[in-house]
């Protein structure tokens, strides 16, 4: 009976854990989002993330500090999957799976290309798995905008990506290698 009731335990614990690791997404305050381009030849370039809400707060330079890594999204780290070799600024991403990462600053944003996948967004602790890093144009909004957003712009062999929230536009082209 002892193992019996310890079995049962055991199955009812894991049952909760599975339960509460398969959370309806959706439902968080910052719910889960896509993003998608397509290239001339088919080929795609996709970014999942995680879409948080202004609610009044002061985000760049506040919430999001200058200077600092930011996951680009909330809660998982961005994700940014390529199914064809791609360069940025003269530097070169392979066909994979990655997560991107940005530094903003008033002025100018850098972006990470990191090979690690599948981790939390923060702290930020894989600068050894940094595939690269490039300079990002930064841009205002013509009105504020409240949800997090990442989107694509593309035209034949390129895709320009804009990541967009509260007064800031942060963008950056990236082209397909050939």
């Amino acid at each position: 009976m002892k193992r019996y009731s310890a079995f049962l335990a055991l199955f009812v614990v894991s049952c909760v854990l599975l339960a509460c690791s398969q959370q309806d997404k959706s439902k968080r305050p910052s719910p889960p989002a896509a993003a998608e381009c397509k290239l001339a030849d088919g080929k795609t370039i996709k970014s999942d993330y995680s879409s948080p809400r202004v609610k009044g707060r002061k985000i760049f330079g506040d919430l999001v500090p200058y200077g600092q890594v930011w996951r680009a999204g909330a809660n998982e780290a961005t994700t940014f999957v390529t199914d064809t070799n791609l360069t940025v600024n003269g530097k070169d991403i392979p066909a994979g799976s990655y997560t991107i990462f940005t530094v903003p600053n008033a002025d100018k944003w850098t972006l990470i290309v990191n090979k690690k996948t599948g981790e939390w967004g923060v702290p930020y602790k894989w600068e050894s798995d940094e595939l690269l890093r490039t300079d990002m144009k930064v841009g205002k909004l013509d009105a504020p905008l409240e949800n997090y957003t990442i989107e694509f712009h593309g035209h034949g062999d390129t895709c320009m990506m804009l990541l967009n929230w509260e007064t800031t536009s942060a963008t950056v082209e990236f082209k397909e290698k050939k």
